[in-house]
């Protein structure tokens, strides 16, 4: 009997459980450690931020539901991970061996780069569902006294979509209060243009974005370092081609939401050989590390090189339907081995993603995600609004049922109408 050990329940962690556990018989153990008994649906988080979600619509408590597919679950902490000796350290110093270990845990978030930036300095962040809550808190008092605010990602950040999010819900929140017209706003990206995102744009991102932040008089600033945040203010080195400082802006701020540099999480950034030197996980082209074969890692944690070099450093975004398409590689693969076979499934990095903005939205497919591409498409309408709607339900549903269905790419294949994904 093999024991595979999970840890992180969140967009990948939670399906990895279901898949995994589908692909394996019943003599094998499959348990799922998060720090939090609850699963929380993170692209949420800037409906949570502006008051338009409470948070038990978004989270609910996963053991119930990994229970009823024969899966174990433990809500505590890991603190040290030991390849050699196949085995984890709970927060409780309690042990776990393990055949299998699966690392989801998502990223660590680098406040830390940026002096005064974070929830515990003069920012806020929609990355958790508890810090989407104390944004809303700062949001309140926006609405009461109106003043400047900032939207954006810092330097080293890989994940844009949320921002751009953020900043186009946000407008919509203000009209709805009728305050919109006292609060100048600033969108400040780490971004080479606006619609980079990370990927180089995909089709016509940059001249839609730029026209929709326009048409809602948000002025920004690209190819931004964010030298220090103080209280109401961001000190902001703005470079240009050749990667020098071209110009320096003090931007004023009453409220400030912006994405931190990710990195990887202590106990597992801390093992030698494991990571790069930012902590994310390398990995192979099956999902495993080239060094420990029985550890594989997918989503945000795992190592990916930026699209391309960029004046400020900029990431590349690990998208939903990616992670879920490397959370079933993993599932197979494991599978695989188990029988005495060679790994063969490789996940299909592709990037679609359905973004929101408030009363409308935007959905843009990357395939694949890096350059060059067989398919870029990038379009804009309302239709994408009640598919983030809808969509929000159907994952939510789908976890609660315990899946084992790619749960992006059915949604996707039927808002599409197209009968398969191929790159």
């Amino acid at each position: 009997m093999a024991k595979v050990l999970i840890i992180g329940a969140g967009l990948g962690g939670m399906p990895a459980a279901y898949e995994i556990r589908e692909e394996l018989d019943k003599t094998h153990e499959v348990i799922l450690i998060n720090e939090s008994p609850k699963f929380k649906f993170v692209p949420s988080n800037p409906w949570i931020a502006v008051g338009w979600r409470e948070a038990d619509e978004v989270s609910f408590d996963a053991e119930p539901y990994l229970a009823k597919k024969n899966i174990g679950f433990i809500a505590e902490r890991v603190t040290k991970i030991d390849p050699d000796a196949n085995q984890i350290t709970l927060a409780s110093g309690d042990s776990i061996d393990y055949d299998y270990l699966v690392i989801t845990t998502g990223p660590k978030l680098a406040w830390g780069n940026i002096p005064g930036a974070g929830p515990d300095g003069f920012t806020q962040s929609v990355c958790t569902l508890e810090h989407a809550e104390k944004s809303y808190v700062n949001f309140k008092e926006l609405v009461e006294n109106p003043g400047p605010v900032i939207v954006g990602a810092f330097q080293g950040a890989s994940c844009f979509g949320p921002a751009y999010e953020y900043a186009l819900i946000l407008d919509k929140a203000l009209k709805d209060h009728k305050v919109r017209h006292k609060v100048p706003m600033t969108y400040v990206t780490s971004e080479p243009y606006i619609g980079h995102l990370g990927l180089g744009g995909v089709g016509d991102s940059k001249a839609m974005l730029e026209s929709e932040l326009r048409s809602k008089d948000i002025k920004w600033i690209c190819n931004a370092s964010v030298k220090e945040v103080q209280d109401g203010k961001f000190q902001v080195e703005e470079f240009n081609q050749n990667k020098e400082v071209e110009r320096t802006h003090e931007v004023p701020f009453k409220h400030a939401m912006m994405i931190p540099p990710f990195s990887g999480v202590d106990p597992v950034a801390s093992v030698e050989g494991l990571c790069n030197p930012k902590g994310f996980v390398l990995i192979d082209e099956y999902q495993r590390n080239p060094k420990w074969a029985n550890i594989y890692s997918a989503g945000v944690c795992v190592a990916i090189p930026p699209v391309e070099d960029t004046p400020v450093p900029t990431g590349t975004p690990k998208t939903g339907y990616m992670i879920e398409s490397m959370v079933t590689a993993i599932a197979h693969n494991i599978a695989a081995d188990l029988k005495g076979e060679k790994p063969y499934a490789k996940a299909t990095w592709n990037a679609i993603c359905l973004a929101d903005m408030g009363n409308t939205g935007i959905a843009f497919v990357a395939m694949p995600q890096i350059p060059p591409r067989n398919v870029t498409w990038f379009k804009k309408g309302k239709w994408v609004h009640l598919a983030k709607i809808g969509f929000e339900k159907y994952f939510m549903n789908k976890m609660k049922s315990g899946t084992s269905e790619p749960i992006y790419e059915k949604y996707i294949l039927k808002l599409f109408g197209i009968e398969k994904l191929e790159n």
